[in-house]
Parts: structure tokens; sequence; C-alpha cells
């Protein structure tokens, strides 16, 4: 992911930080960019972050965590430590 996306990575790790979420930002360094959500809304561009299928729900030990950027947001799909889903709203384009 960082070699795709280190802008992102570069907003994500300060507000995670500041949301005392620690053992988030130090993984978040290491993201996989396995498949976009496919949603196809032009405001979209989440992705997920290892293979999941489309309609299922994550299941035990999922928790959501929402971030505050400076535009648009960001959630994190988060399960058992691990986040599996990067939803990234109305925010600038990702190059």
């Amino acid at each position: 992911m960082r070699a795709v996306h280190p802008e992102l990575i570069g907003v994500l790790v300060p507000l995670l930080e500041a949301e005392g979420e620690r053992d988030l930002a130090v993984v978040a360094h290491d993201l996989r960019l396995v498949r976009p959500c496919g949603c196809g809304d032009g405001f979209c561009q989440s992705f997920f972050t290892f293979d999941h299928s489309h309609g299922e729900a994550f299941g035990p030990g999922h928790r959501m965590v929402a971030l505050l950027p400076e535009t648009g947001m960001i959630n994190l799909d988060v399960v058992h430590g691990r986040i599996v889903y990067v939803e990234v709203l109305d925010h600038p384009p990702l190059k």
C-alpha cells in the first residue's frame, strides 16, 4: 500500500495516533491493497486489504474506526486488530 498510495498512509497514521489507535497506526504501514470496493460511486476510493467475499459480514471481533481527515471521511473496518477494509469517501483523489 505504501508503494501505491503513500499519501494515504501519511494521512492514516497521524489520524490513528490521534485517536489512540497506536497498534493500528503501526500496521497501517504494511497494508496491502487487495481490491477496490467496486461500488462504482465517483466519491468512493475504498478498498479491501484482504480477500473478502462481497456481501459477507466481517463477523465476530469486528469494529469500525471512524477517522476525521481534513477533507472527506475515512473509516476502517478492523477484525481482531487487523485492518480489513479502508473506506475512503469524498477524499481528494488518490494517485
